[in-house]
């Protein structure tokens, strides 16, 4: 018995010798370099925080509205309680549609807004001032363009208790205006900055070296939660954030050289309204009503 016990007892541990072997781990079929590519992007990722935005307050009104056939977004914001409003950049052919808007909610236009002076589409400012009389054209001072009130740097626009600060961004051409919505975190960038590109700096005085300092020393300074609205969007997006295009902007996330390089190639077609635009917006669009409507 003593020897058939013994005989077990070292089968047994000859057994657990080879599972311990064959538990083993062997070498390890993930190169080191992958591993810590892996960490490095984790650690990237989890350092890439997205921040909290800003809820609007229950006394702003916000509608983005747009025009199809431009790809032109309008903006129309106003005092919930005292029914005074504004709205950015408006377009010709849809100043009917905006004022039926204004009157459907109760609201008194006060101020037609634009970015800058528009080269693919007619503003709709001098119309809107025909269909709600009182309501007053605004634009920068530098943009040549007639309207009741020039803006510059550091003047602000108010409506009701609210109150919109003006940044004089040049680049995309000589006039253009970031309107600023503080306490909403709003920033209207028209054309200068849009979502995921910016404007081409190829007329109108165009400057790609302006365009990308005013960007990065009054964009980009705001606060990163701010969103970011802009004029044009040609493929369905509505808003981004000051710290999205920190991040993400192809073109404006480059060195100022490269970005000039890539301004200097776009190869970009001529605009196909500016014959009809440009004109028409140093007068501050159509003051005439068209019969047709």
């Amino acid at each position: 018995m003593k020897i058939v016990a013994s005989s077990l007892l070292s089968t047994f541990r000859q057994l657990r010798a080879q599972t311990a072997k064959l538990a083993k781990p062997g070498p390890s079929i993930v190169s080191p370099t992958w591993l810590q590519q892996q960490q490095r992007l984790h650690h990237c990722r989890s350092n890439m925080t997205v921040p909290t935005r800003i809820s609007f307050t229950q006394d702003f009104f916000f509608r983005q509205l747009f025009d199809t056939e431009s790809s032109t977004y309008s903006y129309l914001l106003a005092d919930a309680n005292s029914g005074e409003a504004v709205i950015i950049d408006p377009v010709l052919e849809q100043a009917k549609r905006d004022a039926q808007l204004v009157k459907d909610l109760g609201f008194t236009l006060k101020y037609a807004i634009n970015t800058h002076m528009h080269a693919d589409h007619i503003t709709g400012s001098g119309w809107l001032k025909q269909l709600l009389p009182g309501c007053q054209s605004v634009i920068a001072a530098a943009s040549g363009a007639k309207a009741d009130i020039h803006l510059k740097e550091g003047e602000q626009v108010e409506f009701g208790r609210h109150r919109i600060d003006a940044l004089a961004t040049p680049g995309h051409t000589n006039g253009c205006m970031t309107y600023v919505v503080r306490e909403q975190g709003c920033v209207f960038t028209g054309d200068t900055l849009l979502i995921r590109g910016c404007g081409r700096t190829d007329f109108q005085e165009g400057s790609s070296q302006s365009l990308y300092e005013n960007v990065h020393s009054k964009i980009f300074t705001l606060p990163e939660n701010f969103r970011i609205y802009p004029a044009h969007d040609y493929k369905g997006q509505l808003e981004s954030s000051v710290w999205e295009e920190k991040q993400y902007n192809p073109r404006l996330t480059k060195s100022l050289e490269v970005f000039i390089n890539i301004m200097d190639n776009l190869n970009l077609p001529y605009p196909k309204k500016i014959d009809a635009s440009l004109p028409a917006n140093r007068e501050c669009g159509v003051y005439d009503i068209p019969k047709d409507n």
